[in-house]
């Protein structure tokens, strides 16, 4: 590819820039997979067991410590009394380790047959389980250690008081954290807590891709008229994009690139990724080193990942197979209130600029799309339950009444809309349509005149708008029949 290229003594300065984006991008995604992974905090708990049971074991040996005050709390006993109890605690811990390991195992089989495979990444990542095993592994290390150190009479006479005493301690520890497991797994096999959870994690999802002014709006169409397409052999979801470094490369080149993927998506090998102008040399390469692609997307940069969390979980309880509507009453509750929090904040436009001109434009999920995710799945999945289709369009009143971004508002009525036309299509009972209908009317009234609309149609009825039925009033505040 010809075009401009930076200066000969600027080589070197490229050259460093392109590992700098390459390392950021791995770092990144690195940092991401450590904090998903299962075995991290076990394996530190063991490491650190190690580490404590040498050093105490050395401690007792040299007798740098004085300990004459807490003698009468300590282990006292001989040698062959040290080796029993040791190896109690050992063979006791390892033996309710592995017991730990099957409830876990069974726990995620009944995730993932009632609320999804994808939720399996909270019960893995969940910190309770990691240090309930972490402290019975910890402690069967822990033991083993200090047993190997014992000596008889006739092997040399050593028997380590204070290790020992940590270790019964740690024994005790592991009593409590047995218990609190079993409370702790209950808990999180419940279905409430698993929503409530990926709830949070779409509100912190919420905080770290949003932002709280308007960014500029990308260039139009035929900008890229006589753009270069490049291309990228990988496959995968992208999953980090460091897109301040790819930014700054394309304005040291002076081009613009515009990306066809975005956070969350998947690169198809061969497809066209991106476009580039005017054409530079490296460019591809610069996208590569920027980017990092991976099995599945991730929740650090796609914000329709949780949300996709949560509507897995009302699809599913929507199933035959369940058959629990609650849940998607829940569900549809959670979405509302993540709409409510976007209302004073700005999804990015993906839009980067350098001096006042354009360098780098991002695909990132807009606010139609996002609404999208969340109820067409839903609606589609709910097809003659009419307490599903009331409880989504309560949820996109309440929504409304916060909401007062026109473009917002009319994404909002065309998803009220489509659920008002499968109410028609497909909900036998006239009642329950007319419920629907009642709804949707109220719906219409606080996106037109707002949340005292309702209170003003009573005076003064709104032009083009029938007056709500006396049954649909309370509606938005009831719950779904």
């Amino acid at each position: 590819m010809g075009g401009t290229a930076p200066p000969p003594g600027c080589w070197f300065q490229v050259r460093c820039g392109y590992a700098a984006h390459n390392m950021l991008a791995r770092a990144e995604k690195l940092l991401a997979d450590l904090g998903e992974t299962f075995w991290l905090v076990p394996m530190v708990m063991v490491l650190c067991s190690l580490i404590g049971a040498f050093t105490l074991v050395h401690i007792d040996q040299s007798n740098t410590v004085y300990l004459s005050n807490l003698q009468s709390w300590m282990y006292d006993g001989g040698a062959t009394g040290a080796r029993t109890l040791l190896g109690t605690v050992a063979g006791a811990t390892i033996g309710v380790a592995g017991t730990v390991f099957s409830i876990t195992i069974a726990a995620l089989s009944l995730a993932a047959g009632q609320m999804g495979p994808r939720l399996l990444r909270n019960f893995t990542r969940d910190r309770g389980n990691q240090f309930t095993l972490g402290m019975l592994l910890g402690t069967f290390c822990y033991a083993l250690v200090v047993l190997r150190s014992i000596r008889t009479e006739p092997e040399g006479g050593f028997v380590p008081h204070l290790s020992l005493s940590v270790g019964i301690l740690l024994a005790l520890a592991c009593v409590a954290t047995l218990v609190y497991f079993v409370g702790h797994v209950a808990g999180r096999i419940n279905v409430e807590t698993v929503v409530e959870l990926v709830s949070e994690d779409l509100r912190s999802a919420t905080r770290q891709l949003t932002v709280q002014d308007p960014q500029p709006k990308p260039p139009p169409g035929e900008y890229w008229i006589g753009s270069l397409p490049l291309k990228d052999s990988r496959r995968g979801y992208l999953q980090h994009l460091d897109e301040e470094g790819l930014a700054t490369w394309a304005a040291k080149h002076r081009a613009t690139i515009r990306l066809l993927i975005g956070p969350g998506d998947y690169v198809f090998p061969g497809a066209t990724v991106a476009l580039v102008n005017p054409p530079v040399d490296g460019a591809e390469a610069a996208i590569r080193n920027a980017t990092a692609l991976g099995a599945t997307s991730s929740i650090a940069s796609d914000l329709r990942f949780a949300v996709r969390q949560l509507v897995e979980v009302a699809v599913r309880a929507l199933s035959p197979g369940i058959n629990d509507p609650h849940t998607a009453l829940s569900v549809l509750d959670r979405l509302g209130a993540a709409l409510c929090d976007l209302v004073p904040l700005h999804l990015p436009s993906g839009v980067s600029i350098r001096g006042s001109q354009p360098v780098l434009v991002v695909p990132h999920v807009q606010y139609d799309q996002l609404l999208g995710t969340m109820f067409h799945m839903i609606r589609q999945s709910a097809g003659a339950q009419p307490a599903v289709s009331i409880r989504m369009i309560e949820v996109m009143t309440q929504v409304a009444s916060c909401e007062r971004d026109p473009a917002r508002l009319s994404a909002l009525s065309s998803h009220a809309d489509l659920v008002l036309a499968d109410a028609h299509r497909l909900i036998a009972a006239r009642s329950d349509r007319e419920d629907v209908e009642g709804r949707h009317q109220l719906f219409t009234l606080m996106v037109r005149a707002g949340p005292m609309g309702r209170f003003t149609e009573e005076i003064l009825p709104l032009p083009g708008l029938d007056t709500p039925k006396a049954n649909a009033e309370s509606a938005p505040f009831r719950s779904g029949r």
